[in-house]
């Protein structure tokens, strides 16, 4: 039997894409009689407005294993952006979770014992494009979900490695700051 996973975390930026497909998942993962599975509980019990919590499914009624929930990091104001949430994204999420089992990044054995949440960041402007490409925006969501599950139960980036690159790294928004760009 594989190793008890009690909470691990990772997160993936992908980007590539036409604008608002980059995808930038944060999850966690653990096993569901542990906190990740009490948490999971809770945020699936405590809906609120604007950050509706899903399962993540590949259709209508198959959800995919380990449970992953999907909670959204924006608030959700209306119904395009919701339908490419909780259709596109959702599935692209499910998807992702399967292809890090098939991976090998989640233990098989473990399907039903694990539990993911997934922080799903979904650029608002999705809503307002009319030529917005959903199978490279499904493609983008589904290889980011991949990454960050793979990160999360290979403890990426290791401490010595965010060590050794401490200095070298800025982040962009802080660098798009300090060059007067926002």
């Amino acid at each position: 039997m594989s190793e008890r996973i009690v909470f691990r975390s990772g997160e993936a930026l992908v980007g590539g894409g036409p604008p608002g497909t980059a995808a930038e998942p944060e999850v966690v993962i653990g096993e569901l009689d542990g906190p990740v599975g009490t948490a999971l509980a809770t945020l699936t019990g405590d809906q609120v407005k604007g950050h509706s919590r899903v399962f993540a499914i590949l259709n209508t009624d198959i959800m995919v294993r380990p449970v992953t929930l999907c909670v959204s990091k924006v608030t959700v104001k209306n119904s395009r952006y919701t339908n490419i949430l909780m259709g596109t994204v959702q599935a692209a999420i499910a998807n992702g979770v399967l292809d890090a089992v098939r991976a090998g990044d989640i233990p098989k054995e473990k399907a039903n014992d694990l539990g993911i949440i997934c922080s799903v960041w979904l650029n608002p402007m999705v809503a307002d494009l009319d030529d917005l490409d959903h199978k490279v925006l499904f493609d983008i969501h589904r290889k980011a979900m991949a990454q960050a599950i793979h990160k999360a139960m290979h403890h990426e980036p290791s401490i010595d490695w965010l060590l050794e690159n401490q200095d070298s790294i800025t982040h962009k928004y802080y660098q798009m700051g300090l060059d007067g760009k926002i």
